[in-house]
């Protein structure tokens, strides 16, 4: 196979989740090569996702690493096979690969989780919410390229509202929700759009509120998404030198103890529509 000079975020994780079976079994670069009849190049290319690999030498590479993790095993060789060409690949050369690797990391998902401070989570956003946003936040952007962003963002949408869409939570804190990012009209769209979206059996709002006490949770904004497996979960979250894919066990287990520490101080389902519904009747 050609060498790949940019893999994607899901290429790269393929690469390390076999780097992890073959630390774990305790052996050497040189070593799996030599039982997988290549060389060490080629093994290193592929453990950093530069070079692809078949369906069959996974399966070969997990018994030389003696996994005998079945659902883990076909969730890798999935990876390793899936050749879909998504919707996201239309924006190539038009939006940073980031972009991209956020909207395939969703479409695979088996589940999402989002915690969110400052502005509504991008999966519920209005048209309006999103143009205001990157308007603000990239002020000399030409109306193409903004427009760019607003449609990708409606578009990774998908995901909760296609004929079979995957489980959503979402926990808002009410600083986000009262944030007029756009003019009055288009916060009052934008609650509205909530609640519904909240109505759907797949979809659970909750809102953390102002006044509950002790809460220190507020630098716990994240993107979590469940793989096919738990070891194949992902968080991603936006710090100072870009988007940030966070794959590693431990910490992957912080986030999932972070997003069921906020989850159980907000509001239930039901309040938190009542208060959304409230703050729409305020606008």
């Amino acid at each position: 196979m050609a060498r790949r000079k940019e893999p994607t975020a899901r290429q790269l994780r393929l690469g390390v989740e076999l780097r992890k079976l073959r630390e774990a079994a305790g052996l050497k670069g040189r070593e799996a090569a030599a039982r997988l009849g290549t060389d060490s190049a080629q093994m290193s290319q592929i453990e950093f996702g530069t070079a692809g690999v078949s369906g069959e030498r996974v399966r070969r590479l997990a018994a030389h690493y003696a996994c005998e993790d079945v659902e883990l095993i076909e969730a890798l060789v999935t990876m390793a096979t899936d050749r879909t060409c998504g919707w996201w690949e239309e924006y190539r050369g038009s939006l940073p690969n980031s972009f991209l690797d956020l909207s395939e990391l969703e479409h695979h998902a088996s589940h999402r989780w989002d915690v969110d401070f400052l502005h509504v989570p991008g999966l519920l956003q209005t048209r309006d919410y999103a143009r205001a946003l990157f308007s603000y936040v990239n002020p000399g952007f030409p109306e193409p390229e903004l427009e760019c962003r607003v449609e990708h963002r409606m578009r990774r949408r998908a995901i909760i509202e296609r004929p079979d869409p995957i489980p959503y939570d979402a926990v808002i804190h009410e600083a986000a929700l009262r944030i007029r990012v756009g003019e009055r009209a288009a916060a009052r769209a934008q609650l509205a759009r909530i609640l519904e979206l909240s109505e759907a059996e797949h979809v659970t709002v909750r809102v953390v509120p102002f006044d509950l006490d002790g809460f220190a949770g507020a630098g716990s904004a994240m993107v979590y998404a469940n793989g096919p497996v738990p070891e194949l979960d992902t968080v991603v979250r936006d710090g100072p030198h870009g988007t940030v894919f966070i794959d590693a066990e431990a910490q992957l287990g912080q986030f999932r103890t972070l997003f069921h520490r906020v989850e159980a101080v907000s509001f239930g389902p039901e309040r938190s529509r009542d208060f959304i519904h409230q703050l729409t009747k305020e606008l």
